[in-house]
């Protein structure tokens, strides 16, 4: 049974299919959120600023935890978690699933933890 205001014989649902949202040119919004995002160019580090990010690096240990930031398709990504692999030899740094090559490193910190609690918990 069809719901008419007396003036043409359109229906409500039919009318308002007129005023639904349409993407006429699909995947146009994805597109343009891609060209919105600001690329940046990778920044060189100065000899003295690359010599104590690689201290830096040669004292990160397996689990450590650590926050570093990055350089990824044209922008700097921070991210802290858990170091699961560090290679000196192929100059990789994985924290959790993400690879990092170390040329792209921009900054690496170090999370303190409390040493002497970590033994307090192993000895009870």
């Amino acid at each position: 049974m069809k719901c008419t205001d007396g003036r043409g014989g359109m229906s409500r649902q039919e009318r308002a299919k007129q005023f639904m949202p349409f993407a006429a040119l699909k995947g146009y919004e994805d597109a343009l959120r891609r060209k919105e995002k600001v690329t940046v160019p990778k920044a060189q580090l100065c000899p003295e600023r690359q010599e104590e990010l690689d201290r830096i690096l040669r004292q990160i240990r397996r689990n450590d935890m650590v926050t570093a930031v990055y350089f990824q398709e044209g922008e700097y990504v921070k991210l802290t978690g858990m170091v699961s692999r560090i290679d000196g030899t192929a100059r990789i740094l994985k924290i959790v699933d993400t690879k990092i090559d170390f040329e792209d490193l921009y900054e690496v910190e170090v999370q303190e933890v409390d040493r002497e609690f970590d033994r307090s918990c192993q000895n009870p």
